[in-house]
């Protein structure tokens, strides 16, 4: 067995980085909903969801499996590669949490190891069968199979609690709303740390310091869960904004219908090794519990940009992986050169997102406004969910028929 090079090392912290990422990307998908209907405060949100993504990181392997051994041809791999591919994923998450738009940070990777793994090896190299059948399916079929399943379960806890107080109604299901919250949040760990474990696998095999097939060793696990439990803990709160507030007005009935779901389809898909996207599964169940409740409406302008932007994660991570990889193969001024190139558009990023800033203390503030605003093009599209500049007055979205419900106090 080999020693770890400098640049297999490099491989592996750019790989943590992208947990890291992913971590704050996705907080949105378990604790939107809690903290948007006032069930947990968000710091203490974020808090419990770091800690069980990292119980959840050490629950399954067999979307690590999935990503190390089954998406793309091991013998054609190379560290250079999977450094690109990291690249794509990365600077794609930065820049949707920029917007506050809530894409799927397992796509962008994978849509970078597919990208550079062609610009390496060519397309015989990826498996299309596994692609089709445990990515892209799983894309379509997880946010419709959470938002039905939320939509039917918003419909039956407002019909069971037709006839009780409506604000001991609503605190009980606050409360089962942190049980909900907590089940994503591990749901997340078995499924997304474990993408990031697959990699740091896949760059050991290409690096011949593990044999093809290997599962990932432990201090792998480790690493990946604290990254991804990290990110989650400082909170990525402007796409927590978009979940809560910008697709629907939910209340905790809706909200625990729409966790519920979600969390069933996640840990459903770890057990089968689909590498589904939890973001996905629960912007899905957001949806269908908005539509759950008598005269909920759902922000359908809201919705088009993420749709937009889901469909083109895949693409535009993969083109940036394609043109690192080309890059990288120059040598190693070539892997320098990427490197400072995702370090300056990282700070740029950055950068920008100060001028606006969305934390703990404005993150249940409104920011979408009406509800039948055109999607326009995609570059506009995107942009118009950046958040209103601080101090400026956002007006509500509601529908004639039916008056926007009580907000719960900000915390």
């Amino acid at each position: 067995m080999e020693h770890i090079t400098l640049l297999l090392a490099i491989v592996i912290v750019t790989a943590l980085v992208f947990d890291f990422t992913n971590g704050f990307h996705d907080t949105a998908n378990a604790m939107a909903t809690t903290i948007s209907t006032g069930a947990m405060k968000p710091k203490s949100a974020v808090a419990m969801s770091a800690v069980l993504n990292l119980v959840g990181a050490f629950l399954s392997v067999e979307v690590a499996k999935t990503i190390s051994s089954g998406l793309v041809d091991e013998s054609g791999i190379s560290p250079e590669v999977i450094f690109a591919a990291l690249v794509g994923a990365i600077l794609w998450n930065l820049l949707t949490w920029l917007v506050g738009l809530p894409s799927s940070s397992s796509h962008a990777l994978m849509g970078g190891l597919i990208g550079a793994t062609v610009a390496s090896a060519g397309f015989s190299a990826v498996n299309g069968g596994v692609v089709v059948t445990k990515v892209l399916i799983p894309a379509i079929a997880a946010p419709l199979v959470a938002g039905i399943g939320a939509m039917f379960a918003a419909k039956l806890t407002y019909r069971i609690g037709r006839n009780t107080d409506d604000k001991q109604t609503a605190k009980g299901y606050r409360a089962g709303q942190i049980a909900s919250a907590g089940l994503v949040s591990l749901a997340h760990g078995t499924n997304d740390a474990q993408k990031t474990m697959g990699i740091i696998t896949l760059a050991l095999v290409a690096g011949n310091v593990l044999s093809p097939g290997s599962n990932p060793p432990l201090w792998v696990i480790v690493s990946a869960g604290l990254a991804i439990a990290l990110g989650t803990y400082l909170g990525g709160w402007r796409i927590i904004r978009t979940m809560g507030k910008g697709l629907t007005d939910l209340q905790p009935q809706q909200g625990f219908a729409a966790q519920t779901s979600a969390a069933s389809v996640i840990l459903a898909s770890s057990n089968l090794g689909f590498s589904l996207s939890t973001t996905h599964s629960c912007s899905g169940a957001v949806m269908g519990a908005g539509l759950g409740r008598k005269g909920g409406v759902v922000r359908w302008s809201t919705a088009t940009r993420m749709f937009v932007a889901w469909g083109l994660t895949l693409p535009a991570a993969g083109l940036v992986a394609a043109l690192s990889e080309f890059v990288t193969k120059q040598g190693d001024w070539g892997v320098a050169v990427v490197a400072v190139f995702l370090v300056a558009s990282s700070l740029a990023i950055w950068i920008v997102s100060r001028r606006q800033v969305v934390d703990h203390t404005n993150v249940n503030e409104a920011e979408e406004g009406p509800a039948d605003e055109p999607a326009g093009v995609v570059t506009t599209a995107i942009a118009a969910v950046a958040p209103p500049p601080a101090g400026e007055a956002t007006s509500p979205v509601s529908t004639p028929a039916e008056p926007e419900p009580a907000r719960p106090a900000a915390v």
